[in-house]
């Protein structure tokens, strides 16, 4: 039998415990940000950033950390294994006493729906390795200048309706506040130069945002590039075979050069040499060596309509949060 502690932050499943999810910060208060690791057991990357960044507000709520302070309430998601459990194994009664199970997807909600920043890392592709970005889908002007907070790279714009949303990304948009779809790694493995990358990208948002005070940030001048819909190239395999690539996610690369070899499974000879088709910022590669025809093989963000935006345009968003909160 199951019991509920009233914090909502712990299960009882046969006599055991485990922690549904981390929620800090004053508790009277709506939660101001709520983070999840995707709803897939294997989203390594992010369950290991946001289990660090849970730690790392746990020790400034604790006083570990006295030149910090924990200004608003923050829940954290790092991994649904123990909602999912709750899910297959608890029970409770609807209005008209018949037992009905609870989803993820009813907890994950329950949760996060009412804090104002919304953020969930995901893997978008289990073959490809991406860089570090932030992903919006039909975003407002609010979420445009907030997605500059985290400093990372590249911010991709996308319409409500893509493939490519996910399923809290849907889910989170009827509901007051901003959201944001953060893609760093490949699935089902665990790439620590994104997750540090990352760590600090999330530790930054919470510094200007004003969730955490008494940080000291370096500020500089970030390489920041917006880029919509039609300014991702996505490049996939004319040929089956092995695909081998040296280069790392991230660079910028140019029209024509190659991006790695094709080989032949059983001779290892080189079938076909893939190069870029445009010159633009190499955001996602294949990792997933075993290539069929149609594979995705790499993402190229394309800079011909992409623009950076000002320092005052980034720092726009925590003006309007300071605005929020008066």
């Amino acid at each position: 039998m199951i019991n509920r502690i009233n914090s909502g932050r712990v299960i009882r499943l046969r006599g055991h415990q485990a922690a549904l999810h981390s929620d800090m910060g004053p508790p009277e208060r709506t939660p101001q940000l709520a983070l999840v690791a995707d709803l897939q057991s294997n989203e390594l990357n992010g369950m290991f950033v946001l289990s660090r960044l849970a730690a790392f507000l746990r020790s400034i709520e604790a006083g570990e950390r006295r030149e910090l302070h924990l200004r608003e309430r923050v829940v954290i998601i790092p991994n649904v294994d123990a909602l999912r459990s709750l899910s297959d194994h608890a029970w409770h009664a609807d209005p008209d006493g018949c037992p009905t199970t609870e989803s993820v997807h009813d907890q994950v909600m329950a949760i996060t729906q009412a804090a104002y920043y919304r953020i969930n890392v995901r893997a978008a592709h289990s073959d490809l390795e991406e860089m570090p970005q932030v992903w919006l889908y039909a975003p407002n002007d609010d979420e445009r200048a907030s997605a500059c907070l985290f400093g990372l790279p590249a911010v991709i714009e996308q319409p409500a309706d893509s493939d490519e949303a996910g399923e809290l990304a849907r889910a989170w948009r009827p509901h007051r506040g901003e959201n944001f779809i953060i893609h760093a790694g490949q699935s089902g493995n665990l790439q620590t130069g994104h997750c540090e990358i990352l760590f600090r990208a999330l530790v930054a948002f919470l510094s200007r945002t004003g969730v955490v005070g008494g940080l000291q940030l370096v500020e500089g001048e970030e390489d920041l590039h917006y880029f919509n819909r039609r300014q991702a190239c996505d490049l996939r395999a004319e040929r089956s075979g092995i695909f081998a690539s040296r280069l790392e996610v991230g660079r910028w690369v140019r029209a024509g050069e190659e991006l790695g070899q094709i080989h032949d499974g059983i001779s290892g000879s080189i079938l076909a040499r893939v190069t870029a088709p445009v010159a633009g910022l190499l955001a996602g590669l294949r990792r997933q060596p075993l290539l069929c025809i149609g594979d995705p093989i790499a993402r190229i963000l394309t800079v011909d309509l992409a623009f950076r935006r000002s320092a005052a345009r980034r720092w726009s968003g925590k003006q309007q949060y300071e605005r929020q909160i008066g």
